[in-house]
């Protein structure tokens, strides 16, 4: 019998994982400039998290969970989603005050597999918990487009919103509401359902949002502090030199946003599949899983769908050295390996008795930017170096070696 990893699902193996491997000390080193600091939390947790958190009516509770009942009974489901999780064990660890935290890890919805949608999808994501300023959504979106941008992503178009918050919006979806049920003709069987529940979901239905262009946009009907809160962000946004399109019709899937909606966009792609992340304001989350008010503000992006954007990028080399060994030297060339390496140099070797013209061609497969013979050259305290990137040879001292790689 022959096994395949499950459908929806895929195997990451180099030279493509070396991609992923850039994208996360990337996507690290943004979070880290920004101050938020490393969450991590279960891959499954209680299905009520996300049946209360994201809301019964989505489509991600109703049709697109992974729930399993486990030796004791208790029903619980694989994330598939990061904000929940983060915010619940906030609350469980009697957290106060600001916190910033980053996450990254794997999601699991049950979908129709396709480039860019996964049943086991990766994600990364940030939330800004204890903080209804406008500055903090402002923040949180900034960092998304920068990080985006170094990653390579040169279409790239941030959509914005609001959606009001629990004082303004009851009156919006009256106005919608009215507005649809005089268009159910060209509403698909899953908007009728979610016309009485769930409106807002409607204007982010791919079958229907094309044909209802007049709808009603909640921005049209802000209350006084949701369009001051709104203004705020787009002015901060300005200054901090983000440019950003104003999206009327852009809601988010999950019922615990309000207020500021984003998404960013591959401009570059099918409709279908050009988000690659995006995020929003979800003040009341905190009181839906039973804790205290906690505001908070985040997104999350989708490094599926961002490989697919950023296509073949040409990585850097993943080795900065290869050692080659010529006769019988392989323990020596070992411990010196293994000296780099504590140096900060990625350096790596052949274990196997392998010919030297067969490690060349190793040192190349792995993409190694230089390598280093240790040969005769040993036993005076030197190796031949060679630079694969322009092919220049010179012999030099084994002290140093490592001030060469560095200045190659």
């Amino acid at each position: 019998m022959t096994f395949r990893a499950p459908k929806g699902t895929d195997d990451i193996l180099p030279p493509a994982s070396r991609a992923w491997r850039r994208l996360l000390l990337t996507w690290e080193d943004w979070a880290a400039r920004y101050g938020y600091d490393l969450v991590l939390t279960p891959l499954f947790e209680a299905t009520e998290v996300f049946a209360r958190g994201v809301g019964e009516g989505t489509e991600v509770v109703q049709k697109q969970m992974y729930t399993f009942t486990d030796g004791g009974g208790r029903s619980l489901t694989l994330r598939p989603e990061g904000t929940a999780p983060v915010v619940r064990a906030f609350l469980e660890a009697g957290a106060n005050g600001i916190m910033k935290l980053a996450y990254s890890g794997p999601m699991f919805r049950y979908e129709r597999p396709q480039a860019g949608r996964r049943r086991q999808f990766y994600q990364v994501g940030v939330e800004y918990l204890g903080s209804r300023e406008a500055a903090a959504d402002a923040e949180v979106i900034e960092l998304g487009y920068r990080f985006l941008t170094e990653a390579g992503m040169s279409d790239l178009s941030v959509q914005l919103n609001s959606i009001g918050d629990r004082e303004c919006r009851p009156a919006y979806l009256d106005v919608l509401r009215a507005y649809l049920d005089r268009h159910r003709e060209v509403l698909c069987e899953d908007s009728l359902l979610r016309l009485e529940t769930n409106p807002m979901r409607v204007l982010d239905c791919k079958v229907c949002a094309p044909k209802l262009s007049d709808a009603p946009s909640p921005v049209e009907h802000l209350c006084a502090a949701c369009a001051a809160h709104f203004d705020e962000v787009r002015a901060i946004l300005g200054e901090l030199g983000v440019p950003f399109e104003e999206a009327p019709h852009l809601v988010r899937g999950l019922d615990y946003y309000e207020r500021t909606a984003f998404e960013y966009v591959a401009t570059d792609l099918e409709a279908a599949q050009n988000a690659v992340g995006g995020g929003g304001r979800y003040d009341g989350l905190a009181e839906l899983l039973g804790g205290k008010p906690v505001p908070g503000v985040g997104f999350a992006l989708g490094l599926d769908r961002l490989m697919l954007t950023l296509g073949d990028v040409e990585e850097p080399h993943p080795l900065d050295l290869y050692l080659v060994v010529a006769g019988e030297r392989r323990r020596e060339a070992l411990r010196f390996t293994s000296e780099l390496r504590r140096l900060g140099i990625r350096a790596d070797l052949d274990l196997e008795d392998r010919s030297v013209k067969a490690q060349f061609r190793a040192a190349n497969r792995r993409g190694a930017s230089g390598v280093l013979v240790v040969g005769d050259e040993w036993t005076e305290g030197r190796v031949v170096a060679k630079d694969l990137t322009t092919g220049r040879q010179e012999v030099i001292d084994v002290g140093e070696v490592a001030a060469w790689t560095r200045r190659r």
